[in-house]
Order: C-alpha cells, then sequence, then structure tokens
C-alpha cells in the first residue's frame, strides 16, 4: 500500500527560504577579505541568493552546469551555496589550496562555467584562466570600489551583477536527486575525484548532523565555521545552521590564533569546528596571552585525529568540550561522532577519556562494518581490528564521470582506513591502511605512536611512519616539531614512551624537523615524508 503524504522534495532552497521565515532576523557575521565585518541577516540572505539566482540565469547558467568557487567561509561564498543550488545548477567549491596543476585538471574536469573569487585568490585565478578554456567568465566578489586590476577574460563584479536583479524569484522545483554540490577529493596520488552531491542527500546529511548527539544545533547555537566552505561543504554547517536558525559567524580569511579568538569573543560564539592544526594554534596563542574563552561551549575536531592531549587542553585548560569527528568527502562527510551514552556518566575520568578518544558512534543514516582481507566481518569487540566500511543515502556510489571505475565492495565503500569497532558501537581508527606500519608480521598503529609523542610537553607536532628493517620488514620512526623555545632530546622522547606501549611498539629512532608537510586540507602528508625518509638508516638496522 502507498502512503498518502505529500511529495514534496528536499532540495537545498527550502533551507535558507525556511530560514527567512523563521529566523529572518538572525545574524550572518562575516569577516571580509576587504577588512570589515559584515553583518545582515538571514532574510537578507535569501533576497540576495535569488537576486544571485537571477544573475546567473541572465549569464545563461543552466540546470545542472557547474559553477566553481575559489572562496574563504564569507556572506558572498554563503549566497553562493543557495543560490547556485537553488536555481538548479551545481555549486563546485574549489580548494584553493591545492596545486595550480591540479586546480586547473579540477575547473577543467568540472567543466565550470562561471569560477567566483576572493580577491585574495585574484591572483591564483590570473594563472589558472589561460588552461581553463571552458570558463566564460571570471567574478570577483566584491563591489566596484574594491575591484582588482586583474587579468582575467570577461572579469565581472559580484555586486553589480546582483544590483541589477529584483529578487522577484520563485524557486524552481525540480526531482530531489538533482546535483547540487560537487568536491573534489584532495588527490595525494593521481588526480582529485569529483563527488556529486544530491539536494536530497545534502537536506538528509544536514538533519543528521543537528541531532543532540552530533552538532546539537539550534537557535540559540552561535556556530563559527574554521573548517572552510571549500573543504566538503565546510561539513554541512552551513545547510544546518539555518535549518535551525543558528547564528552563523565566518572568519573569512583570519585562521590565525588571534583573530579566531577576538571574534569568538566579540560575537559570543558558542561552538566551533576545525582540524586539529588550527586548534593547537588556538591554544598557543590563548596559553601565551593568558586568555579565557566567555561563551565557547564546543569544539569539533575531524580532519585528522584529535590528540588525547588537545582534548585534556580544551577542557582543563579552558573548559571546552572537545569532540572527535569522522568522515570523509566521500561521505559528505560525516560518519561518526564521538559524545558520551548516560552509562559513561559515572565512569572515573580516565575512562571517559578513553571513550572520547575514539571517532564514535554513527549518526544515523550511516551504518560501517570492519572486515578482514578475505572480507569477511569482524567481531564489534573493540579489539579486531580491520578494513573499514560504510554505506548510507549521502555515501558515494561512484565518482563524477566515473572516475577510477565502481570503488564499491558489494554494496559497501572502502574508505581507507583500518579502525575497532566496540559493542557500544564506538569506532577507532588505528591508522590509514597505507600508513599502517607491518613490523614482523604484526600491525603497529602510527596514529597510537603519534598521540604518545603530541602529549609530550616539548612537542608541538608529530608524524610516525614506518622505515625499511632488514629483520622486522618495518620499524617506527618519530619525526618531530619541538615547540618554540622548547628542549627534548631523541632520549628524552623515546624514553617518554616506556610504559605506554608493547615494547616492540616503541619507535627505533626520532628525527627532529623545523615542520611538516601537510596535504590541502590540513592533514599530514606521509607520501612526501615516506619518500622523503625511504633510504633512513634505522640505528637498529
Amino acid at each position: 500500500m502507498r502512503a498518502q503524504m505529500m511529495d514534496m522534495p528536499l532540495l537545498v532552497s527550502s533551507i535558507i527560504a525556511h530560514a527567512d521565515r523563521s529566523h529572518g532576523d538572525t545574524e550572518i557575521v562575516s569577516r571580509t577579505v576587504e577588512g570589515p565585518i559584515h553583518r545582515y541577516t538571514y532574510g537578507e540572505a535569501h533576497r540576495r541568493s535569488k537576486r544571485l539566482a537571477q544573475a546567473l540565469a541572465r549569464l545563461g547558467v543552466r540546470e545542472g552546469e557547474r559553477v566553481g568557487t575559489l572562496a574563504w567561509n564569507g556572506f558572498r561564498h554563503f549566497e553562493l551555496y543557495y543560490g547556485v543550488a537553488g536555481m538548479g545548477a551545481v555549486i563546485h567549491t574549489v580548494n584553493p589550496r591545492l596545486f595550480p596543476e591540479q586546480l586547473v585538471f579540477i575547473v577543467n574536469d568540472a567543466e565550470d562555467r562561471y569560477v567566483f573569487f576572493d580577491l585574495t585568490f585574484a591572483p591564483l585565478a590570473e594563472k589558472l584562466a589561460p588552461a581553463c578554456k571552458g570558463v566564460k567568465g571570471w567574478v570577483a566578489m566584491t563591489d566596484r570600489a574594491h575591484m582588482p586590476q586583474a587579468n582575467l577574460p570577461n572579469l565581472l563584479c559580484y555586486e553589480e551583477l546582483i544590483a541589477r536583479e529584483d529578487g522577484d524569484y520563485e524557486w524552481p522545483q525540480f526531482d530531489e536527486w538533482t546535483a547540487a554540490g560537487l568536491c573534489y577529493t584532495s588527490g595525494t596520488t593521481g588526480n582529485p575525484k569529483g563527488v556529486l552531491f544530491a539536494n536530497r542527500s545534502t537536506i538528509l546529511h544536514a538533519y543528521a548532523a543537528s541531532l543532540p548527539d552530533v552538532f546539537n544545533c539550534s537557535a540559540r547555537s552561535v556556530i563559527l565555521p574554521v573548517v572552510p566552505m571549500f573543504h566538503v561543504n565546510a561539513w554541512g554547517i552551513p545547510y544546518f545552521a539555518p535549518l535551525n536558525g543558528a547564528k552563523l559567524v565566518f572568519p573569512g580569511s583570519g585562521l590565525d590564533g588571534k583573530s579566531l579568538y577576538e571574534l569568538f569573543e566579540a560575537e559570543r560564539v558558542t561552538a566551533s569546528a576545525g582540524v586539529p592544526t588550527v586548534w593547537l594554534a588556538l591554544l598557543a596563542h590563548m596559553k601565551q596571552n593568558n586568555l579565557r574563552f566567555s561563551t565557547l561551549k564546543s569544539v569539533v575536531v575531524g580532519g585528522s585525529a584529535c590528540p588525547p592531549a588537545m582534548i585534556d587542553a580544551f577542557r582543563d585548560g579552558f573548559g571546552v568540550h572537545c569532540k572527535h569527528a569522522w568522515g570523509m568527502t566521500e561521505m559528505s562527510p560525516l560518519g561518526s561522532f564521538c559524545t558520551l551514552k548516560a552509562k559513561h556518566e559515572a565512569l572515573p575520568r580516565e575512562k571517559k577519556h578513553e571513550v572520547e578518544c575514539k571517532q564514535g558512534r554513527t549518526i544515523y543514516g550511516v551504518e560501517m562494518k570492519i572486515v578482514d582481507g578475505e572480507g569477511k566481518e569482524l567481531p564489534r569487540d573493540g579489539k579486531a581490528f580491520g578494513d573499514l566500511l560504510v554505506r548510507g543515502p549521502w555515501i558515494l556510489k561512484e565518482y563524477f564521470k566515473g572516475a577510477g571505475g565502481s570503488p564499491l565492495r558489494e554494496g559497501w565503500f572502502p574508505t581507507g582506513d583500518v579502525a575497532t569497532i566496540d559493542p557500544d558501537g564506538y569506532m577507532q581508527i588505528t591508522d590509514r591502511s597505507k600508513d599502517v606500519i607491518k613490523s614482523g608480521g604484526e600491525w603497529i598503529s602510527s596514529i597510537d605512536l603519534e598521540n604518545i609523542a603530541v602529549a609530550h610537553p616539548a612537542i608541538a607536532e608529530a608524524a610516525v611512519i614506518g622505515v625499511r628493517h632488514p629483520k622486522w620488514d618495518e620499524r617506527p620512526l618519530v619525526i618531530a616539531v619541538r615547540k618554540p623555545g622548547a628542549s627534548v632530546t631523541r632520549e628524552d622522547l623515546l624514553g617518554f614512551y616506556q610504559g605506554k606501549v608493547a615494547k616492540w611498539w616503541m619507535p627505533d629512532d626520532v628525527v627532529f624537523v623545523e615542520q611538516l608537510p601537510h596535504t590541502a586540507t590540513g592533514k599530514l602528508l606521509k607520501t612526501k615524508l615516506r619518500q622523503d625518509f625511504r633510504d633512513y638508516k634505522l640505528p637498529t638496522a
């Protein structure tokens, strides 16, 4: 029997329309590239998004065509999220931190018709334009007074485009499976691959991300997304914040500790989200200047494993709850989130901390399992570890244009992570499958060894890789960055591991460096480290 409910498609445009109706006077605050702080409301954002959709139609953008962005987190980028997807086109958020060759490939592979860019990226746009012949025009996201002197074909002004329109526009209704957004993987090996999100998947993801045991978003929240809007849609925040009527605070390009702290305090931010490297810089600024947070209650850490020491630093030093999130571009991106269950509240602090250091439980809509090398499912006992597979309504089925062929294994997406799942459903990443250290037929988790190194008071950041060994195949090498002014020796750091890991897990050596390489999304670039240290001779060899 077929149900008798209304058939209304789940469309991205419905989020901003709802925010206007129910939270029209709630603020969106942006630190602009031009300098000043910009303020307006969801009501104004909705009206400007409609005018943007009109402007795009006047430019000839049709349903299904891609519109690229090279932009920070700000109000104009927010309008593009809704104006582009709302008219039935596809917003393609381009990561400007990728190599120029990758950017040219991405813009051409996506077949972007127009590219909108913040003033910061005008020089980058100039470099890309000659090799991006399919782009009909480049739009500077500013007003006429701040237009750059850039050598770009068909250079247009954002504010002039929307000023020509009257905003008398009704969002079109179309199939909810229509594509809304396109993001490319970071492409550490080979060319990046596109992930095409649907209106339907985006709405479902926004609902799930809002839940109390996930981002716990409400109309009383003030959220500052540090994670960029060019990195998997800022983890869904530009969608679920207006869905719930939360105040949004966009930091623009000011992602240093001082700039973030000032914005947190000035706008009374209650929650934020970003990668570990950003939080390390913020914590350092706070400690150096003896600062406190007056309203911040929680930060979400994703992109890379959150060092346990960071959870302690936020809680003990500043009274802020630091929560793990896990996911990937192919998952829209959220897959799991770490919050405690009621039964954990009575546990001693150390036991609670053990749970908080995991990547968490799946959010509704995501299923996961771990399997061995033959694909056999492994027990959820918190001990067995294997390849992590996922499936769900906002998880990729295939890449844009079929790149790389079907990635699925019997209907499940292989994440490339190695993990455990405990009886309560808490998943913990033990390594990337390509990063796990294979020593004497056994596996050693590089993440666990990195977490211990970072817990040392003199270490700012650390990476652990496997280095070739004539007897054991591979042995762990710690590559560490000292904190400014700190003093720590190889022997000091190796001694710090004593009693914390099994003897055969003990690193064989330590190398200190000025800085570690990172991907465009802030993750440790271990492929570069393995290349740099491929001929390294361990003292035990």
